[in-house]
Formats: structure tokens, C-alpha cells, sequence
């Protein structure tokens, strides 16, 4: 039996019921499967902590997530809480640089049953990633809150840091994901997506993407400016399959993406590092529908596929792949059935409802021969 240590962070607003769900599915799915256990370790974090405590995260709190074997968050953040520079509460930037959590992981995912916003049948065929780097970039300044080079009441400037090192492992990350999906039957594809006409700095990432893609001939690549991939994602998603891009790039279209595939309640996240990894929904934490049993908790628990698939990985354990991908198919099988119906898309079925339907589906043997053969 394998055990590992989840920290766990509930988190603000809708958070708290969603990272349930989420729990309960894997835990269940772990039964089921066999071989491994998942510890979960409850961590104060977020707005709401803040309020009361004057700080984002509990004492030692960030020394137990170092020492854990993943970090699970449900939502941070709250719009009437922000720290004294008006910035909101996010403590998850933080851990971001310090764990070195540099390959953001977006994935967009058509599922049947759920309004497509794209008139074209091929959307349905939609199937990508979006990498997004989340440790440099535009993001380098609101990290830590104190790499304004001028920072006035008549100008502010941010940075747009793009470093040698960090490029180069998430460009290798984007080609070595592209490489497991094309052996799922994917693409097999990895674009880079850059301004490089307009920014030094995204000409270097660029000219390191070119540089890297010669250790990976069994993959193809190509390169996209982001104004034209925004537009390319209206207009044919399903031609992409991997791309790679700087941080606020990927903020900006990993949300266009959610947004095709129904919406952010569907758009998991994984932030992975060479030692470290966490895993949240992409969406914030919805205060007005908190505690209303409203929220769409399939973005947690998507993320939570993601989780066990690196729990996989980093340790050997393929009995977490297999729980991961039990998971997955209760969720295809549910939207294809339609017995999966959120509020979120008009449907009728809250928190509660999804988390009861997906468990009674994970209990299925037709669905876990269909998982697991």
C-alpha cells in the first residue's frame, strides 16, 4: 500500500464543497482500485484566514506543504479582502515560485451534453492543452509584490521576465506531454505561442522553443503569434494540441478555453514543478453562490485526475494512474448519458447531485471495465 500526503488547502468561497467532492471521489476511486491511499492534510489558507489572522496562510503551514507529496486547493480569494497594495489574497502565486511550479497545465475538453458555443460539429473533437509558464512571465511582479521598477503615483511598470533555465524545462515539459498524449491517440503536436515580432523577450522564448524541439523529431511543432491563436481558437481548436506560452498569455487564453468547452466549471489546473505539484480548479471562488449547493465541482475533481496521474508518475504507482482515469470515464460516461446536468450549463444538479451521480457511477462495473480495459 502507498500513502501520500495531500496538503490540502479548502480555501475560500465555493471552495470548501468542491474540494469535498473532490475528496470523495478519490477516495472511493482509490477503494476501488486498490494499492494506494490518499492522506488528506487540512491547511487554513486564503481571504478568509487572512481576515481573521492578518496573514494568508497558517503558521508552518507553507513547511507542512514542502513536505507533502502534493498540494490539492479548492478557491482562493475573496473580492472584499486584499492585502494593504489593493491586490487580492492569493497565496498560490507564492507557492508557485517557491516551489518552482513553472509548467501551468490547462487542459480544454469537449464533452458531449454540454452547450457548445462553436456551431462547427468538429468542435466536439476539441482536445488540448494549454501550458502556460507560471513563475516568470508578467506574472514575475505580482509574485512577491516587490519587483516594480518604477512604482509611483504617476507610473508603474511591471516586468516581463523570460529566463534561459525555466524556459527550457517547460518547453521539454510541453514536447514530453505531447509525446504521452500522441501514445493516448492525440495530435502529437506542440505550438508555441509568443508575440516574438514585437518583445525581445518573446523572441528568446522563441529561439529556445527552436533550439529544444531537436531533442524531440518525433513530435511536430509550429508557432503562433497569441493575437492570432485567440483567433484560431474560435476558429479551429481542434486542430491544436499542446501550446506553450508565457504566463499571462496562458492566463488570458486558458480562460477563452474554458469558455469553449462550456465553461471555467470545467477547467482543472495542475501547477507542476521538478519536486513539487499542485492542483486547483482554474475558476475563482464564487462568494455569491457559496454554501447554495450551486457550484459545478467538476473542474476540482478534474483536477484531482490530474493529481493522481503525476502522484503516478513521481512515485511509481500505477494503481493511481488507473483511479485517475476510473475518474475520468465516470465523467465521459456521465455527460454522454446525460446524467451529468450542471446548474452551471442550465441543468438541474448542484454540488451534491454531481458528487452523488459520479459516485454511483465510479461504482459501475461497466464503467470500470471501460476505465480499466
Amino acid at each position: 500500500m502507498q500513502n501520500f500526503t495531500i496538503a490540502t488547502i479548502p480555501g475560500d468561497g465555493i471552495g470548501k464543497d468542491i474540494i469535498k467532492s473532490a475528496i470523495e471521489l478519490v477516495d472511493l476511486s482509490s477503494e476501488i482500485i486498490g494499492g494506494f491511499k490518499c492522506e488528506w492534510e487540512m491547511i487554513d489558507a486564503g481571504a478568509e484566514y487572512y481576515s481573521k489572522n492578518g496573514t494568508d496562510v497558517e503558521p508552518q503551514g507553507e513547511d507542512r506543504i514542502n513536505e507533502a507529496d502534493s498540494i490539492f486547493l479548492g478557491a482562493i480569494g475573496l473580492p472584499s479582502v486584499r492585502y494593504e497594495d489593493g491586490t487580492e489574497i492569493c497565496p498560490h502565486l507564492r507557492f508557485r515560485e517557491m516551489f518552482s511550479l513553472y509548467a501551468g497545465v490547462r487542459p480544454v475538453k469537449a464533452y458531449p451534453n454540454i452547450t457548445n458555443r462553436l456551431s462547427n460539429k468538429l468542435s466536439s473533437k476539441i482536445d488540448l492543452v494549454i501550458l502556460r509558464e507560471s513563475t516568470e512571465g508578467l506574472f514575475y511582479t505580482a509574485a512577491v509584490h516587490n519587483r516594480c521598477p518604477v512604482d509611483n503615483n504617476d507610473e508603474v511598470q511591471d516586468i516581463m521576465r523570460i529566463t534561459r533555465n525555466t524556459t527550457e524545462k517547460l518547453h521539454d515539459f510541453a514536447f514530453k506531454l505531447a509525446r504521452q498524449r500522441k501514445k493516448k491517440g492525440k495530435l502529437g503536436k506542440v505550438t508555441c505561442v509568443d508575440k516574438a515580432n514585437v518583445f525581445r523577450s518573446q523572441a528568446f522564448f522563441r529561439k529556445i522553443f527552436d533550439e529544444r524541439k531537436t531533442n524531440f523529431q518525433d513530435i511536430q511543432s509550429d508557432h503562433c503569434y497569441v493575437d492570432a491563436m485567440a483567433l484560431n481558437l474560435i476558429r479551429n481548436p481542434w486542430e491544436y494540441d499542446v501550446m506553450v506560452m508565457e504566463n499571462m498569455f496562458g492566463d488570458i487564453l486558458s480562460d477563452l478555453g474554458g469558455g469553449l468547452v462550456g465553461g471555467m466549471g470545467m477547467a482543472s489546473c495542475a501547477e507542476i514543478g521538478d519536486n513539487h505539484g499542485l492542483f486547483q480548479p482554474a475558476h475563482g471562488s464564487a462568494p455569491d453562490i457559496m454554501g447554495q449547493d450551486k457550484a459545478n465541482p467538476l473542474a476540482t475533481i478534474l483536477s484531482s485526475t490530474l493529481m493522481l496521474d503525476y502522484l503516478a508518475d513521481k512515485n511509481n504507482c500505477s494503481n493511481a494512474a488507473k483511479s485517475s482515469k476510473l475518474i475520468e470515464t465516470a465523467i465521459e460516461v456521465g455527460f454522454q448519458k446525460n446524467k451529468l446536468r450542471p446548474m452551471e450549463f442550465g441543468g438541474d444538479m448542484g454540488t451534491q447531485a454531481i458528487t452523488k451521480e459520479l459516485m454511483d457511477l465510479l461504482k459501475d462495473t461497466n464503467v470500470q471495465k471501460e476505465a480499466l480495459n
